[in-house]
């Protein structure tokens, strides 16, 4: 899969960053020829020609304001969904009759009823006005447009604002001031923010009434007064603060609206493309190689779109003729190609807004992409890399096309690329794994009519499975065959099917392979099958007895290259060739289907007999198949070494009614879940419903695709797809308290803000045998949270109006993710139509290998395949956490007074002793959450005043301190100490009142990180020394409690708060633990970001890390207490 999705990203790049070089030789470039491909000549600057963007832009009409966009002071919703809907998936996911429904958030469309369609885009700007330079947002800021400007009583008025010809002043109307007084100067202005910055649009009055990305304010005056405005939509809004942002910076003069005397960078490349294209020099080329070349620049591109540009160009300047001039070609492809998206975020980053050169590139890389240690060297080899022209990278010139290229490479996927290889602890014991399980592999379809067929099993095994199922029935010629229920028509020799196993076991993963074996053969067929397995995967069959002196199972890590056998198993010792066995798993249930069969009772439960012969029964080692009668049995009485399989009816009920039991079972014992007998159209469950009970082996119809297999293949990617991913520690640990039911944050586990901005789609095609006519999409985004109870969530965006080329949602969203290790994030592409919204394609991912920063990642259909070309672009922050690999476990940025905090505290057990050892921990337990929340608490206050989200990193926070004051008329002096252990940031002379306020809540924010870095190891200390004296009780727990007159239900309600008590000090502890670590990576950021941007006092240049060897600030070492039991 892994492999794939990089050969899908790859794709996209296509010939665009060097003609030449993309093509083999010997082949020919589309509208080019192989021996013109080496003439391409080098090139200069970067935009496309200013003047011409300003008279684009200056024809067109007002964009509109006038239009009323608010009911009753709140905004419009942009489209709804309609009644009717279909599921977002298309999947054949269907609950079976007489099962109880499983949880899901997957829901049709809001039953709200639609007079007419939908037909509101979100964004009002047309698409032939699309924003592709800085001149262009100059002429659609001096033409004007209707916005809503805020005042600090919450209140809104309409106002027109328009930038003035001479672009010194903005100004506003109409207005009860005077002319003169409704207008603001631009060199004035110190900053612009991008959403909902400012204490006025925070406040609670206004903060629903409009969405984020409509939102910016204009920070302006010696005393940082603000501007606030809403506009319409977020187009508006993007290009207004591109603009400003742009003449704050640069100033008036640098626009060139006047004709430059050179061509940009960009513009010298397209020419040079044309030039090649160009044999006979002529000036022109015909429509169809110009139509080719700009295809083969952008694959995705229709070629129909294309031609519609050209002609509609050629007619604005009155040409008929087929031939294309170089002018023509070269506006075409600027307005074609520029995604107006990533040409916000160039000007952002840009020092002059035309490229990114070495040192924006490097701020960009760091600050929004959460890289550490970037060098001028790794940004020019960026460079040399992405960017298309040859004086750009000479130069050192990212231009727009380069740096799309680079947002679409694999270098800004959003899956973390140190997930694609096994990267989590391969030696515990096989226990504390999910493991990748397919159910019945043979088959192709359902389990009436469906077929079966090897390859099946070739393609589980090769997507990354790790358990099979292998239903094995008598054969013609005293030959073991395999089929399914009635499907005897389509019979496979088991000896088949054991070579394809042999073959394939280990091509994708060399972790145990665990074979399911379902016997319904006379005792000799079981012998030509025992034989078949000896001989066929020989040294690979894992048949060594369970060592008596163990407790938990052997680590994937000591049984690679292993396969193990499920079944039944005779006693030990057994005198006898055969003997008798109960069969009460999925083989009674499969023997129903082909007739009755000996029934016995077993414990109440109906079991069928069958006979075993001891050959097959000595190759069941470590996965011996046993009844499960109830979790008090199982815990006194059960090996390691043997396994119950429950029906999915029954996993269900003891989800439901015994989370927390079902959680214990699995600590130590192999479970597998395997779907109801009713899913005769081999649907699948919902594994999220068993994995959050630590259910190890949920099975999967592989060949039923839909949001359940999304969800499983997803989930399956974190550990580099070998088919085995460690459970959460809390679902771990042999004492810990954990219920599979959870709605609310857990004790111990760092709960997270995930924050994510839908900025875009590239090439979403029509869903696939749609009954709609034409080509029109109209795509919107569900995005989806699957995990515990308390995280499941969704959000949809607004419908875009007829775009799928590069529909712009620019929407924001906010999960809070209580336990992240299980969560699961899954984007859903659908296009809304009359008749039902269809499935164009989704994407799956492990909460844990989301990356932050701007990313791209593509689609996949419903069968699985990456979609050509087809990507969504997004912006993915975590609060409190940095990007670029794996970061720290991060607490909730949530600012909370020290009266309203809420303490985790012990529970009471009813037995004395022990409640007087967890009551003498209740006041360090409140001093590790003031220090965490103190520091919390600080940084979100000094964000906010920096204008920046609580999930912005400090990185950001140093670069705005330092626009501010290079914007500044006065001559403001800020340093950030870096000799000090803990860097203070100093001011000279006077400073306005917004500054000097930043520069309190800084230094609030250096003192609660000094006060926890210095105070952790102490309370650290106390709460482990609580947790360890705590677990002395353990072994005499039950007995303790007895003699203190607890039995039945009060004995495990004392067991049950034990056990939470337990998870909250080793929970406490850690979290204390990675907010040392945060506040120690916060100062390091601190460190760079003050370098970087020419803060460090007396331009110092040591390096961060010397701060680690200083007192007090080592982050505390791991615990041994609390680890995992049983590791190998």
């Amino acid at each position: 899969m892994m492999a794939e999705e990089v050969q899908a990203t790859e794709a996209r790049k296509g010939p665009l960053l060097n003609p030449a070089a993309a093509v083999p030789v010997g082949t020919e470039i589309v509208g080019l020829n192989n021996n013109d491909a080496a003439l391409l000549p080098s090139s200069t600057r970067a935009f496309v020609d200013v003047a011409a963007a300003a008279a684009a832009v200056g024809t067109a009409h007002p964009v509109g304001g006038a239009e009323a966009v608010r009911t009753n002071g709140r905004y419009k919703e942009h489209g709804s969904p309609r009644a009717g809907s279909r599921s977002r998936d298309n999947s054949t996911e269907r609950n079976p009759g007489g099962l109880s429904t499983p949880c899901s958030i997957m829901k049709d469309g809001s039953k709200q009823k639609q007079v007419c369609k939908k037909t509101v885009s979100f964004s009002t700007m047309p698409n032939d006005r699309k924003i592709s330079s800085t001149a262009a947002c100059m002429a659609f800021m001096m033409e004007g447009c209707e916005m809503k400007k805020v005042r600090s009583n919450s209140r809104m008025y309409n106002r027109y604002f328009l930038l003035d010809s001479d672009m010194r002043w903005l100004r506003w109307e109409p207005s009860k001031k005077d002319s003169e007084k409704a207008k603001l100067e631009i060199k004035s202005i110190k900053e612009v923010r991008l959403g909902k910055k400012t204490p006025v649009l925070r406040s609670n009055g206004l903060s629903d009434q409009f969405p984020e990305e409509c939102a910016f304010s204009i920070i302006y005056g010696d005393n940082y007064e603000s501007l606030d405005l809403v506009a319409s939509t977020a187009d508006v809004v993007n290009t207004w603060v591109m603009g400003l942002r742009y003449l704050v910076s640069y100033g008036r003069h640098t626009v060139g609206i006047i004709e430059p005397s050179q061509p940009s960078l960009r513009t010298s490349w397209i020419g040079s493309v044309f030039e090649v294209a160009d044999v006979l020099k002529e000036g022109h080329i015909d429509l169809s190689r110009a139509t080719q070349i700009i295809k083969g620049l952008n694959p995705g591109m229709k070629a129909s779109r294309i031609e519609l540009k050209f002609k509609e160009l050629q007619k604005t300047k009155d040409q008929c003729r087929e031939e294309i001039p170089i002018d023509t070609f070269t506006e075409a492809y600027c307005e074609l190609c520029t995604r107006p998206e990533i040409f916000f975020l160039l000007v952002q980053f840009s020092s002059n807004k035309e490229y990114l050169d070495c040192k924006d590139l490097m701020l960009f890389v760091e600050v929004e992409q959460g890289m550490e240690g970037v060098t001028e060297e790794m940004c020019m080899e960026i460079v040399r890399k992405f960017e298309p022209s040859m004086e750009g990278k000479e130069r050192g010139y990212l231009s727009i096309d380069g740096f799309t290229h680079y947002l679409l490479s694999s270098e800004c996927h959003i899956f973390d690329p140190q997930h694609k290889r096994v990267c989590q602890d391969m030696t515990q014991p096989l226990s504390h794994y999910y493991i990748n399980s397919s159910h019945n592999a043979s088959l192709l379809e359902d389990h009436f009519w469906g077929s079966s067929d090897i390859n099946g099993y070739i393609k589980a095994l090769k997507m990354g499975c790790r358990s099979l199922e292998v239903v094995v029935w008598d054969g013609p010629d005293n030959e073991p065959h395999i089929y399914v229920g009635s499907s005897i028509a389509s019979q496979v020799a088991f000896c088949k099917v054991l070579d394809v196993i042999n073959q394939y076991a280990f091509e994708n993963s060399e972790y145990p392979l665990i074979l399911c074996l379902v016997t319904h053969c006379c005792i000799l067929q079981q012998k030509v099958m025992a034989q078949h397995l000896k001989k066929i995967l020989g040294d690979k069959l894992y048949v060594d007895p369970p060592n008596s002196e163990e407790h938990y199972l052997p680590c994937p890590e000591k049984l690679k290259g292993k396969i193990l056998l499920k079944g039944k198993r005779l006693p030990p010792n057994y005198p006898d060739s055969e003997g008798d066995v109960t069969d009460e798993d999925e083989g009674m249930e499969m023997a129903r289907r082909v007739g009755a069969e000996e029934n016995d009772q077993l414990n109440g439960i109906s079991c069928r007999r069958l006979r075993l012969c001891k050959e097959l029964s000595d190759l069941v080692s470590l996965c011996r198949s046993v009844q499960f009668r109830d979790f008090e049995t199982s815990k006194r009485c059960q090996n390691y070494s043997e396994m119950c399989s429950f029906n999915e009816v029954d996993a269900n009920r003891f989800a439901n009614e015994y989370p927390e039991d079902f959680v214990c079972y699995n600590k130590r014992l192999l479970s597998r879940v395997y779907p109801s007998p009713m899913r005769i159209d081999a649907s699948n469950m919902n594994p999220q419903d068993f994995w959050k009970c630590g259910c190890q082996i949920v099975a999967m119809n592989f060949q039923t695709p839909g949001l359940m297999m999304d969800l499983n293949l997803g989930w399956f990617r974190q550990n580099g797809n070998c088919g085995y991913v460690l459970r959460p520690a809390i679902m771990r640990e042999e004492v810990s308290y954990f219920s599979a039911n959870a709605r609310d944050s857990l004790p111990g586990v760092s709960a997270q803000l995930l924050h994510i901005k839908l900025i875009s789609g590239q090439n979403l095609p029509k869903p696939k045998g749609s009954a709609a006519k034409g080509d029109v999409v109209e795509p919107y985004i569900y995005v989806e949270i699957h995990g515990i109870p308390a995280d499941c969530a969704e959000q949809r965006t607004k419908t875009v109006s007829q775009n799928g080329d590069n529909p712009i949602f620019d929407e924001s969203f906010e999960f809070q993710i209580n336990l992240p290790e299980l969560a699961v994030l899954r984007f859903v592409v659908l296009d809304d139509d009359y008749i039902g919204d269809e499935f164009i394609g989704q994407y799956t991912i492990p909460f844990e290998c989301l990356q932050p920063g701007y990313r791209h990642f593509p689609l996949q259909s419903l069968t699985g395949e990456f979609l050509p070309n087809t990507t969504l672009f997004v912006h993915i922050a975590i609060t409190n956490r940095r990007g670029g690999g794996k970061g720290h476990k991060r607490g909730l940025s949530v600012r909370k007074g020290r009266k309203a905090r809420e303490y985790t505290s012990t529970k009471t057990t009813g037995i004395k002793v022990v409640d007087e050892l967890f009551r003498a921990s209740t006041q360090p337990l409140r001093e590790a959450t003031d220090l965490r929340e103190n520091v919390q608490n600080a940084m979100v206050s000094f964000k906010e005043l920096c204008g920046l989200t609580p999930a912005a990193n400090m990185k950001q926070c140093i670069l705005t301190v330092s626009t501010w004051l290079l914007n500044s008329e006065r001559a403001l002096r800020v340093t950030v100490n870096l000799s000090e252990a803990y860097p203070a940031m100093e001011a000279r002379g006077p400073v306005p009142e917004l500054l000097r306020k930043v520069l309190t809540a800084y230094d609030t924010m250096i003192q609660t990180s000094r006060t926890l870095i210095e105070s952790a190891d102490g309370v650290y200390s106390k709460l482990m020394q609580a947790q360890r004296a705590g677990l002395d009780f353990h072994e005499d727990l039950h007995r303790i409690g007895a003699k203190e007159g607890l039995k039945g239900r009060k004995l495990q309600k004392a067991m049950e708060s034990y056990a939470w008590n337990i998870t909250v000090l080793k929970g406490q502890a850690d979290l204390l633990k990675h907010a040392k670590n945060e506040a120690l990576d916060t100062l390091r950021q601190i460190h760079y970001a003050a370098q970087s941007c020419g803060l460090s006092k007396n331009g110092a240049t040591s390096s961060p890390e010397p701060l680690r060897s200083r007192a007090g600030l080592d982050p505390i070492a791991e615990s041994e207490t609390g680890s995992d039991t049983g590791s190998c």
